[in-house]
């Protein structure tokens, strides 16, 4: 436990509405090691979201229950403490960069303030000192201090999502929990983001959890990946695991639909098919329907986890019989 900031044991969350019950995430244990960026993959609708948004204890209730499991920060279960306990934390200690900055910022608010705000919660300094702490964190995203007292509608969505970076970076947290934080900017400033995400990484010994659909950023910044389908983690390890031997089919297809520069095809490969139904999920393995390697066992019983070589683990029948 001393070496992880962060373990997840079991973690099952459910959506409940008048007529259904969504299983969103199903039993998923991992850990984050002090100053690890650990990259989670995985379609939409796969549970990347809702794994972070139950670290931080922001899932919306209802329709959100968390049915089991345990989470803890630093050897606490934050599970278990108060709301209030966990204000302390959350914003501080673990924050987190929305994937939509469109919904993320008070829109009657300066830029300025709510970043100051947050520095302001959590640190004993003077306003004038906070307000200095944070012209300095719009400067660090590219932004000129002198849009300070500018409001969330005279920024355009790459802006936004700089200021939302901004916000998350500013109390210099132990562990950063990334949404997709460079969807919305282009290509130069999501290199510079990705560039001071490491920086605070090896400045502060910073753990990162990134939330991302772009395999170039996994490669790029992560030690270790997590391939998250429908609610479990199908493959885990470091990224030369991942992406050196990629052994789950649902990995496979994934590295399979990507443009590649040293190949002759002339068509990309599409994994068939889509993700089940949450409200209805298989019995079996949940990839059965869409893996060109499922057998009628696939349908019937769930894979246990098999660790193929040392720290790469993988939930699939043909890693048992290798």
């Amino acid at each position: 436990m001393s070496e992880n900031i962060l373990e997840i044991r079991d973690l099952v969350v459910e959506y409940h509405t008048d007529d259904e019950v969504i299983h969103a995430v199903n039993n998923v244990r991992l850990s984050v090691k002090k100053g690890e960026t650990i990259g989670l993959v995985g379609e939409t609708g796969a549970g990347k979201t809702t794994i972070a948004r139950s670290i931080l204890r922001i899932l919306p209730v209802p329709p959100a229950k968390v049915i089991g499991g345990e989470i803890f920060f630093e050897g606490q279960d934050i599970m278990k403490i108060s709301e209030a306990e966990m204000r302390k934390i959350r914003g501080n200690r673990i924050s987190m960069i929305f994937q939509d900055p469109m919904t993320a910022l008070n829109p009657i608010e300066t830029v300025g303030f709510q970043i100051r705000e947050a520095i302001l919660l959590h640190n004993k300094i003077k306003k004038v000192d906070a307000q200095e702490r944070a012209c300095k964190m719009l400067e660090m995203v590219g932004i000129p201090m002198d849009r300070y007292n500018e409001y969330p509608h005279q920024f355009s969505g790459g802006m936004k999502q700089r200021v939302v970076i901004a916000m998350a970076l500013a109390c210099n947290p132990e562990l950063l929990l990334a949404d997709e934080p460079t969807t919305a900017l282009d290509v130069t400033i999501q290199a510079q983001v990705l560039d001071m995400m490491k920086d605070l990484k090896e400045r502060l010994g910073t753990s990162v959890i990134l939330i991302t659909h772009d395999l170039g950023v996994v490669a790029d910044s992560c030690d270790s990946v997590a391939v998250i389908y429908a609610g479990e983690i199908v493959e885990y390890g470091t990224a030369v695991h991942i992406f050196k031997t990629p052994t789950h089919p649902y990995t496979v297809g994934l590295f399979n639909s990507l443009p590649r520069l040293d190949s002759t095809e002339r068509r990309l490969k599409p994994i068939k098919g889509l993700m089940p139904d949450p409200t209805n999920l298989p019995k079996g393995c949940k990839f059965c329907d869409r893996c060109p390697h499922a057998t009628e066992k696939c349908s019937t019983s769930v894979p246990e986890v098999v660790e193929v070589t040392p720290g790469h683990l993988v939930k699939c029948f043909l890693s048992e019989v290798k």
